[in-house]
């Protein structure tokens, strides 16, 4: 399709179209011109502030990495959800002191616990359009191949001139299938501690049961602390370090929230696949969200099982399997809603429109066809292979074969200068490859790794022959029970599961790797070769990727631009804008669902049994009425959770909620059940985000657990 003044304008915007609050993550650039729909939803502040990332309020939000936080006080305070923090309590228990059963509350500065050598806190920056740069090298390459090296060289060179100055994170990201390419710097702050988490019967309440579901009670929130060098930049973990003082941070909310308000999210979502093919699509909905739902509920079991026996497997997989549970929970919502809407129909009926647009452009329209043509066929080479690139895939990232294929790539990549590594080998990754090493002593228990092995060379046999891969054939020996206990026989001699051990390869060349006898190296070593070739056949399909995905992108904005819609990207883990009000919504049983849950809901949820097991200090405070000057008047007693139109998917799990006038009113922690089929289908009806009402955490600070400090950092007394 030759190139429009409507086109290029979408390239570097997107379509505005009629813009409502409800449906959409919205792109940073794109906040000027959606100022009248901001506007009409209620919000107070001038919605060129909201423009100025590193100003009040948006200065105040964070990544971390997979989840979303913001600073709430000058000396780094930062408030996420507490299943953000999971992974740090999890580190830092044992069956002997478990700080996700118990919970934690330090009371002065020298008791806060490190979250982990990979924990992290990004704050933004800036962030640079880099799309000319980046389309230019892509059209200088001379094939499929030469594409996706120009790619990957580009943005290796555009991060590594971004990180120059010391302290500096810098990501590259594509947007619209590749139509915008923009880098985002971000101060890299690498000393973060644990501050405060609830307990887990107050922090997941409901459990796996509530999960994704309305009415909620969770107390879904911790404190955290970003640390940096006496000198103010970021710098690794240190006794010396002190707290980062941010420019800016939350308050807060003055005004209590009610029912209409408008309430908005900044985030870094995950990951939506609104623009995906009908295609593949199909292929989500059909196989791949089955299959891996079947594998995780298989694992779920197998650890649970083991850990009902061994409190050291319970405790080092606890942040596991959540993550494997919440997978469960959210695939089974999706294919449930799939059906309800028929999504699949929707897909393919969207897709002909957009198809039967462009042949009525005639020549203009060819090219977009023919980019659609070639996505089908890269989707079926995809299929091809899929149950070989799951299975394997699965297997290699297993815990000792895991640590032994990383450090022996590492070995191969240490080879070449560091701008010629592949990403995630590069000088600029080692501190977070080393902490992965280090921490992996609190992950990792050698039966329980047997038993995954087990598990992944047990469906490996299964296998088509035309799937099966020649190096594991060779390495296992046979085709039966026999040859898969013979292996993990071998497997179970790996020392790998010395942290001493593991750090010591760390500096190993790739020839002293090769001569390695431990048997998990020796798998490494076998099957490199596969993996490679692999990886080469991936990358020669994301070159053909390049040119036809954002050629047919663009045309599917051409073609909702015609019909006056709304576009924006899918999500992609960069920092987006939703908003909308709070608001109720009616299930599909008929039921009216109110926007608030109370704290009289939690107590008759509460049966004493795991995982409505609320602390005895909570139910006598609720029994007491002990509402600590936060009842809410239209309530006539103290909130817990809130629902709102926001278009939220996962990342926005911590992201701050504000009010009108930006200020704190809550944190996003999930989507209600019906929702999750919004990461592909837009559901205005059903589409809710579930938020912790801020008022519920500051009740719980100070009426259940008290820790006045952290509410005197927060600017409120421990009383009112």
């Amino acid at each position: 399709m030759r190139p429009s003044v409507l086109a290029a304008a979408l390239a570097l915007a997107g379509f505005l179209g009629n813009a409502t609050a409800g449906e959409g993550m919205w792109v940073p650039q794109q906040l000027p011109d959606i100022a009248g729909p901001l506007q009409k939803a209620g919000l107070e502040l001038a919605p060129e502030q909201l423009a100025d990332l590193t100003g009040d309020p948006m200065g105040a939000v964070v990544s971390l990495g997979g989840c979303t936080a913001s600073f709430v006080s000058p000396q780094g305070l930062v408030v996420t959800n507490h299943h953000c923090a999971y992974g740090g309590l999890q580190l830092n228990s044992t069956p002997q002191k478990n700080l996700i059963e118990t919970g934690f509350n330090a009371a002065a500065r020298a008791d806060e616990l490190s979250a982990g050598p990979n924990a992290r806190i990004y704050a933004l920056d800036s962030i640079q359009d880099v799309t000319a740069q980046v389309k230019a090298a892509i059209a200088a390459a001379p094939d499929a191949a030469g594409r996706s090296a120009a790619l990957e060289t580009i943005e290796k060179q555009l991060v590594a001139a971004c990180e120059a100055e010391a302290g500096y994170r810098c990501r590259f990201y594509s947007f619209s299938g590749g139509n915008v390419y923009r880098l985002f710097k971000n101060l890299e702050i690498k000393d973060v501690r644990l501050v405060y988490a609830p307990p887990r019967s107050v922090g997941n309440y409901g459990g796996e049961i509530d999960n994704w579901m309305w009415p909620r009670h969770t107390g879904d929130f911790a404190f955290i602390r970003a640390y940096v060098g006496k000198d103010g930049k970021p710098a690794a973990y240190s006794e010396n370090n002190v707290p980062y003082q941010p420019k800016h941070w939350l308050k807060l909310a003055s005004q209590p929230l009610q029912l209409g308000d408008f309430v908005m999210v900044a985030g870094y979502p995950g990951y939506t696949a609104r623009y995906a093919l009908a295609a593949e699509f199909d292929e989500t909905a059909q196989w791949a969200f089955p299959t891996v739902k079947r594998h995780y509920e298989n694992l779920v079991a197998l650890v649970e099982a083991a850990g009902a026996k061994d409190a050291d497997i319970e405790v080092k997989y606890a942040s596991t399997v959540k993550g494997w549970q919440n997978v469960l929970k959210n695939y089974d919502g999706q294919l449930t809603g799939f059906q309800r809407i028929h999504a699949s129909r929707t897909k393919h009926d969207e897709e002909a429109k957009v198809l039967a647009w462009l042949r009525a452009q005639g020549d203009a329209g060819q090219a977009a066809l023919a980019a659609h043509d070639t996505l089908l066929q890269l989707d079926r080479a995809d299929r091809a292979t899929r149950e070989r690139d799951l299975v394997f895939g699965q297997l290699r990232r297993t815990g000792a074969i895991g640590a032994a294929i990383g450090l022996y790539r590492l070995a191969i990549e240490r080879q070449k200068p560091d701008a010629q590594r592949e990403p995630g080998y590069q000088e600029r990754d080692l501190p977070g490859f080393e902490g992965s090493l280090r921490q992996m002593e609190k992950r990792y228990a050698p039966a329980m790794d047997r038993q995954m092995q087990e598990y992944w060379l047990r469906e490996y046999v299964k296998l088509p022959a035309d799937q099966r891969i020649a190096a594991v054939d060779a390495w296992l020996g046979g085709n039966d029970e026999a040859a898969v206990q013979a292996a993990l026989a071998r497997l179970a001699e790996t020392g790998l599961g010395n942290t001493d051990t593991r750090l010591a390869l760390l500096k190993a060349d790739r020839a002293a790797l090769e001569a390695s006898t431990d048997p998990a190296v020796r798998f490494a070593v076998a099957v490199m070769p596969t993996i490679l070739a692999i990886e080469q056949q991936d990358k020669a399909r994301q070159g053909d990727e390049l040119l036809a995905r954002p050629l047919y992108l663009q045309a599917v904005a051409d073609y909702k631009a015609s019909r006056g819609e709304s576009v924006y990207p899918d999500a992609n883990s960069s920092l987006r804008i939703t908003f909308g009000n709070v608001q109720g919504y009616t299930k599909l049983d008929g039921s009216r669902q109110p926007a608030f849950t109370t704290l009289e809901q939690v107590a008759a949820k509460a049966t004493g049994k795991e995982p409505f097991d609320a602390p005895q200090s909570l139910l006598e405070a609720i029994a007491a009425k002990r509402y600590g000057g936060l009842t809410d008047p239209a309530l006539g007693t103290v909130p817990v959770n809130f629902l709102s139109d926001l278009d939220i998917t996962g990342g926005n799990s911590g992201s701050p909620v504000m009010d009108a006038r930006g200020e704190l009113v809550g944190l996003a922690f999930d989507m209600n059940w019906e929702a999750v089929v919004s990461n592909w289908v837009f559901d205005p009806e059903m589409t809710r985000m579930i938020a912790l009402d801020a008022r519920y955490m500051r009740w719980l600070l100070q009426e259940v657990m008290p820790a006045p400090q952290v509410l005197a950092e927060l600017g409120v007394p421990a009383k009112p």
